[in-house]
């Protein structure tokens, strides 16, 4: 049983962590959209929607992201929550490094990979004491 909740965190942090930097890149000109409204207010806030909305790069990573929400909420509620928020939480993190370097964004050098390492091992001695 534990297998199942194991696959059902992994799926949430694929789904989370894969999709923020296309997120990101999806976003990308949403500032100069942000700059024609210098006093701010709900026209800003509208067209942020609407430049935001109207872009499918930063939709579909959205709804996939979305979709691991759900996933996450389903595993969450057959699963020990003392398990579920730290191994999600954290192959997230790898997910997105991961997601990253494959862009061509830095990452951040041999650091980033020892707190790689270091999270694997985490979770495995989460996984391993249950």
């Amino acid at each position: 049983m534990w297998v199942d909740h194991l696959t059902g965190f992994i799926l949430v942090a694929i789904c989370w962590g894969s999709t923020n930097p296309f997120i990101k890149a999806g976003s990308a000109g949403l500032d100069t959209v942000s700059s024609k409204y210098p006093q701010g207010g709900i026209l800003k806030w509208l067209a942020e929607l609407k430049y935001l909305f109207t872009r499918w790069q930063y939709v579909l990573p959205l709804a996939i992201n979305l979709s691991g929400s759900v996933v996450y909420y389903y595993t969450l509620g057959k699963a020990d929550m003392s398990l579920a928020v730290p191994i999600t939480n954290s192959l997230t993190f790898i997910f997105s490094l991961l997601t990253g370097l494959f862009l061509g964004e830095s990452i951040g050098g041999i650091d980033a990979w020892i707190g790689m390492a270091l999270i694997v091992i985490g979770v495995m001695i989460c996984v391993g004491g249950q």
